[in-house]
């Protein structure tokens, strides 16, 4: 794994993806916590194509545009700094009209059982 690297995650909308359903807004549109869903779901990915076991500890982004379900969004996760265990990301949604919504992540590769417990 290295810098510069990416994986893309191709979703459609769904029905139960919504604010509206999530309860984050009143619309039938995609919800902010279903795009960040995604976003992390990329970075996670990025990471499990090499061996690794993350989990997220931070989320900065911006929801520029709605859209409804049935809309076919592409989610890019760039992997743009390895230091130790963490990870940052820059991730962007796009759909046919343009970007939806774009920000960072960061990750920590993690031993799961180790992590599990300490959960007790």
């Amino acid at each position: 794994m290295k810098a510069g690297e990416t994986f893309v995650l191709t979703r459609t909308v769904a029905d139960n993806e919504t604010a509206e359903i999530l309860g984050s807004g009143g619309l039938p549109v995609y919800a902010t916590p279903s795009m960040i869903c995604h976003m992390e779901l990329a970075a996670f990915s990025l990471a499990a194509q090499h061996g690794h076991q993350t989990v997220g500890t931070k989320v900065n982004i911006s929801h520029l545009r709605a859209c409804r379900p049935g809309t076919e969004v592409k989610i890019t996760a760039q992997l743009t700094e390895i230091d130790g265990r963490r990870l940052e990301y820059n991730i962007k949604v796009e759909d046919e009209k343009g970007l939806l919504g774009e920000g960072s992540h960061q990750r920590f590769i993690i031993d799961p059982e180790r992590f599990m417990a300490k959960l007790g």
